[in-house]
């Protein structure tokens, strides 16, 4: 039998041993293990639904959509029937939407097991702006998102027209927008009406051109008023309402049947010709 020698300290004492530290193991808790077990079920339960077909696309359900086709918004989205929809996000889908022209927002959500729902917040038309290549819808921000003719007739049949025959309108296309100073000119002046002026024509029709700028006629076959152009800084469309006082000021003392044309250089009064020539 051996004998183990007793640790000495500096001063000639045994040193005492401690008591022995058994350390824990290192393998799981349980609660830990139990833990790791559920995610590793959710993520092949996940991966389950992602891989079946049973979540596949199936149906696209459309709201809010006068404007926009079902075909412009599967096009946009990109997504084929069949589509898994378990692992689908929508953000990038409703930013791909608001792309379309005829589109302010949008918002997508998933309906499982099949079901696309996408509801648009469509630009809302306040005039119609004609040109030869073709009439177009303007929103409140001057947006041409939409072809008048091709259009819900009801969507249409009340809003103003404005005729533009000046060379910049043929560059004019769905997706454009107007200078803010036409928008706000056009808007002004579209939104006048007959009795506005005291007037008892059936209408009035709107046009601009390089020659004259902003012009307006009594139909059928009455008076022509020449507003002008109107810019930024020197002539606002803000003068507007003062031409409108003007033009109605002239047909009260000339007589609507007796007036051909006027000039309306400023905001209080205008320069014009009667029918017989004074």
């Amino acid at each position: 039998m051996s004998v183990r020698a007793p640790v000495r300290r500096a001063g000639g004492h045994a040193a005492r041993r401690g008591p022995t530290i058994r350390r824990a193991s290192a393998g799981l808790a349980p609660i830990r293990a139990g833990a790791i077990l559920v995610m590793l079920l959710a993520a092949a339960a996940m991966y389950g639904l992602a891989a079946t077909d049973a979540f596949g696309m199936s149906k696209l359900d459309l709201s809010g959509a006068r404007f926009t086709s079902e075909a412009d918004v599967r096009q946009a989205l990109g997504l084929q029937d069949g589509t898994n929809l378990v692992a689908l996000r929508t953000d990038g889908l409703a930013d791909a939407l608001r792309q379309l022209p005829t589109v302010r927002d949008a918002r997508i959500t998933v309906a499982l097991p099949g079901t696309v729902e996408v509801h648009l917040d469509e630009r809302v038309p306040i005039l119609v702006w004609r040109t030869a290549a073709g009439s177009f819808l303007v929103d409140d921000h001057g947006v041409l998102f939409a072809a008048a003719d091709t259009s819900p007739p009801d969507a249409v049949a009340d809003l103003p027209v404005l005729v533009d025959r000046r060379a910049s309108a043929d560059d004019l296309r769905v997706g454009g927008s107007l200078d803010p100073i036409d928008l706000d000119a056009a808007t002004r002046l579209g939104s006048i009406s007959p009795a506005d002026l005291g007037s008892t024509a059936n209408g009035l029709s709107i046009t601009v051109d390089d020659t004259n700028g902003y012009v307006m006629r009594s139909d059928p076959d009455g008076w022509t008023a020449t507003f002008g152009f109107y810019t930024p800084s020197l002539r606002r469309p803000d003068m507007v309402p003062g031409q409108v006082r003007a033009l109605r000021s002239v047909l009260a003392q000339v007589g609507e049947a007796n007036l051909a044309t006027i000039i309306l250089a400023g905001d209080r009064n205008g320069t014009y010709t009667t029918r017989d020539g004074k």
